[in-house]
Protein backbone atom coordinates (compact mmCIF):
# COMPACT_ATOMS: atom_id res chain seq x y z
CA UNK A 1 0.00 0.00 0.00
CA UNK A 2 1.32 3.45 -0.85
CA UNK A 3 1.54 6.16 1.77
CA UNK A 4 -2.04 6.77 2.98
CA UNK A 5 -3.72 10.16 3.13
CA UNK A 6 -5.20 11.11 6.50
CA UNK A 7 -7.54 14.04 7.01
CA UNK A 8 -8.00 15.58 10.44
CA UNK A 9 -11.17 17.36 11.53
CA UNK A 10 -10.93 19.39 14.71
CA UNK A 11 -14.11 20.47 16.44
CA UNK A 12 -12.23 23.52 17.72
CA UNK A 13 -11.23 26.43 15.51
CA UNK A 14 -8.41 27.59 17.81
CA UNK A 15 -5.04 27.26 16.09
CA UNK A 16 -3.39 25.58 19.10
CA UNK A 17 -6.45 23.77 20.41
CA UNK A 18 -5.71 20.56 22.27
CA UNK A 19 -7.97 18.77 19.78
CA UNK A 20 -5.65 19.88 16.98
CA UNK A 21 -2.65 18.73 19.01
CA UNK A 22 -4.36 15.38 19.58
CA UNK A 23 -5.02 14.98 15.84
CA UNK A 24 -1.39 15.78 15.02
CA UNK A 25 -0.17 13.34 17.65
CA UNK A 26 -2.47 10.67 16.19
CA UNK A 27 -1.05 11.30 12.70
CA UNK A 28 2.49 11.11 14.09
CA UNK A 29 1.76 7.82 15.85
CA UNK A 30 0.04 6.48 12.73
CA UNK A 31 3.38 6.58 10.95
CA UNK A 32 4.23 7.57 7.40
CA UNK A 33 1.23 9.32 5.86
CA UNK A 34 0.17 12.47 4.09
CA UNK A 35 -1.70 14.39 6.79
CA UNK A 36 -3.80 17.53 6.37
CA UNK A 37 -6.30 19.30 8.60
CA UNK A 38 -9.60 20.43 7.18
CA UNK A 39 -10.87 23.96 7.57
CA UNK A 40 -14.24 23.90 9.36
CA UNK A 41 -14.74 27.67 9.26
CA UNK A 42 -17.98 27.37 7.31
CA UNK A 43 -21.05 29.59 7.22
CA UNK A 44 -23.92 28.40 9.40
CA UNK A 45 -26.08 25.96 7.53
CA UNK A 46 -29.30 27.58 6.30
CA UNK A 47 -31.48 25.73 3.81
CA UNK A 48 -32.78 28.99 2.32
CA UNK A 49 -29.22 30.13 1.61
CA UNK A 50 -28.40 26.75 0.11
CA UNK A 51 -31.48 26.95 -2.14
CA UNK A 52 -30.51 30.45 -3.29
CA UNK A 53 -26.75 30.12 -3.58
CA UNK A 54 -25.91 26.42 -3.49
CA UNK A 55 -23.24 24.92 -1.28
CA UNK A 56 -20.33 27.26 -0.52
CA UNK A 57 -16.94 26.53 -2.08
CA UNK A 58 -15.50 25.82 1.39
CA UNK A 59 -18.10 23.06 1.87
CA UNK A 60 -17.36 21.58 -1.55
CA UNK A 61 -13.65 21.60 -0.71
CA UNK A 62 -14.31 19.82 2.61
CA UNK A 63 -16.44 17.18 0.89
CA UNK A 64 -13.69 16.67 -1.70
CA UNK A 65 -11.03 16.36 1.02
CA UNK A 66 -13.03 13.69 2.84
CA UNK A 67 -13.64 11.85 -0.42
CA UNK A 68 -9.93 11.92 -1.31
CA UNK A 69 -8.70 10.85 2.13
CA UNK A 70 -7.96 7.21 2.79
CA UNK A 71 -9.02 7.68 6.42
CA UNK A 72 -10.32 10.47 8.66
CA UNK A 73 -9.40 11.44 12.21
CA UNK A 74 -11.96 13.51 14.14
CA UNK A 75 -11.26 15.12 17.50
CA UNK A 76 -13.94 16.98 19.38
CA UNK A 77 -14.03 19.18 22.44
CA UNK A 78 -17.01 18.90 24.75
CA UNK A 79 -19.16 22.01 24.88
CA UNK A 80 -22.11 21.86 27.28
CA UNK A 81 -22.26 18.07 27.15
CA UNK A 82 -22.02 17.74 23.37
CA UNK A 83 -19.95 18.39 20.28
CA UNK A 84 -19.07 21.90 19.23
CA UNK A 85 -21.38 23.87 16.97
CA UNK A 86 -18.50 24.10 14.50
CA UNK A 87 -18.33 20.33 14.12
CA UNK A 88 -22.11 19.83 14.02
CA UNK A 89 -22.42 22.57 11.40
CA UNK A 90 -19.74 20.90 9.25
CA UNK A 91 -21.53 17.55 9.48
CA UNK A 92 -24.82 19.22 8.53
CA UNK A 93 -23.23 20.81 5.47
CA UNK A 94 -21.52 17.56 4.45
CA UNK A 95 -24.85 15.74 4.69
CA UNK A 96 -26.23 18.02 1.97
CA UNK A 97 -23.77 16.74 -0.63
CA UNK A 98 -25.05 14.05 -3.00
CA UNK A 99 -21.59 12.45 -2.74
CA UNK A 100 -21.56 9.79 -0.03
CA UNK A 101 -17.95 10.54 0.95
CA UNK A 102 -18.21 9.03 4.44
CA UNK A 103 -19.71 5.71 3.37
CA UNK A 104 -17.26 2.92 4.16
CA UNK A 105 -14.52 5.44 5.04
CA UNK A 106 -12.29 4.36 7.95
CA UNK A 107 -12.75 6.95 10.73
CA UNK A 108 -11.24 7.28 14.19
CA UNK A 109 -12.92 9.48 16.79
CA UNK A 110 -11.23 11.01 19.82
CA UNK A 111 -11.80 13.90 22.19
CA UNK A 112 -9.85 16.36 24.29
CA UNK A 113 -11.54 18.48 26.93
CA UNK A 114 -10.77 20.49 30.03
CA UNK A 115 -13.08 18.38 32.19
CA UNK A 116 -12.26 15.14 33.92
CA UNK A 117 -14.38 13.00 31.57
CA UNK A 118 -12.23 14.01 28.60
CA UNK A 119 -15.20 14.67 26.33
CA UNK A 120 -16.99 11.35 26.81
CA UNK A 121 -20.46 12.81 26.18
CA UNK A 122 -19.26 14.73 23.12
CA UNK A 123 -17.68 11.60 21.71
CA UNK A 124 -20.91 9.66 22.19
CA UNK A 125 -22.84 12.43 20.46
CA UNK A 126 -20.33 12.54 17.60
CA UNK A 127 -20.62 8.81 17.03
CA UNK A 128 -24.41 9.18 16.93
CA UNK A 129 -24.13 12.02 14.41
CA UNK A 130 -21.89 9.89 12.18
CA UNK A 131 -24.23 6.86 12.03
CA UNK A 132 -26.31 8.13 9.06
CA UNK A 133 -23.09 8.62 7.05
CA UNK A 134 -22.17 4.92 7.44
CA UNK A 135 -18.41 5.26 7.96
CA UNK A 136 -16.28 2.42 9.29
CA UNK A 137 -15.65 3.63 12.82
CA UNK A 138 -12.66 2.34 14.72
CA UNK A 139 -14.50 1.48 17.92
CA UNK A 140 -11.74 0.94 20.44
CA UNK A 141 -10.02 2.04 22.41
CA UNK A 142 -11.90 5.20 23.20
CA UNK A 143 -9.43 8.08 23.53
CA UNK A 144 -10.81 10.77 25.85
CA UNK A 145 -8.12 13.20 26.93
CA UNK A 146 -9.08 14.80 30.28
CA UNK A 147 -7.56 18.03 31.60
CA UNK A 148 -6.25 18.36 28.07
CA UNK A 149 -4.27 21.59 28.46
CA UNK A 150 -1.84 19.78 30.75
CA UNK A 151 -1.34 16.68 28.57
CA UNK A 152 1.12 17.90 25.90
CA UNK A 153 4.78 18.82 26.05
CA UNK A 154 6.34 21.83 24.29
CA UNK A 155 6.60 19.76 21.08
CA UNK A 156 2.88 18.93 21.07
CA UNK A 157 3.41 15.31 22.08
CA UNK A 158 1.45 13.54 24.78
CA UNK A 159 3.28 13.34 28.09
CA UNK A 160 1.20 10.52 29.55
CA UNK A 161 2.30 7.00 28.62
CA UNK A 162 -1.25 5.82 29.23
CA UNK A 163 -2.84 8.32 26.82
CA UNK A 164 -0.11 7.78 24.24
CA UNK A 165 -0.60 3.99 24.42
CA UNK A 166 -4.39 4.34 23.99
CA UNK A 167 -3.95 6.69 21.04
CA UNK A 168 -1.40 4.31 19.51
CA UNK A 169 -3.88 1.43 19.79
CA UNK A 170 -6.63 3.56 18.20
CA UNK A 171 -4.51 4.57 15.21
CA UNK A 172 -3.32 0.95 14.89
CA UNK A 173 -6.99 -0.11 14.69
CA UNK A 174 -7.59 2.60 12.08
CA UNK A 175 -4.56 1.46 10.09
CA UNK A 176 -5.74 -2.17 10.22
CA UNK A 177 -9.20 -1.12 9.01
CA UNK A 178 -7.61 0.94 6.23
CA UNK A 179 -5.51 -2.03 5.11
CA UNK A 180 -8.59 -4.24 5.17
CA UNK A 181 -10.54 -1.79 3.02
CA UNK A 182 -7.65 -1.62 0.52
CA UNK A 183 -7.55 -5.45 0.27
CA UNK A 184 -11.31 -5.55 -0.27
CA UNK A 185 -11.03 -2.99 -3.06
CA UNK A 186 -8.36 -5.05 -4.88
Amino acid sequence: MSQPTLLGLSGSLRSNATNRLLLREAARLFGPCDYAEANLELPLYNGDDEDREGRPDAVEQLVAQIGAADAVLISTPEYNGGISGVLKNALDWISRSPDKVWEGKPVAVMSAADGRSGGARAQTMLRTCLVPFRPRLALAPEVMLADSRKQFDENGQLISDQYRASLQRLVHALKADLELSVRQDD
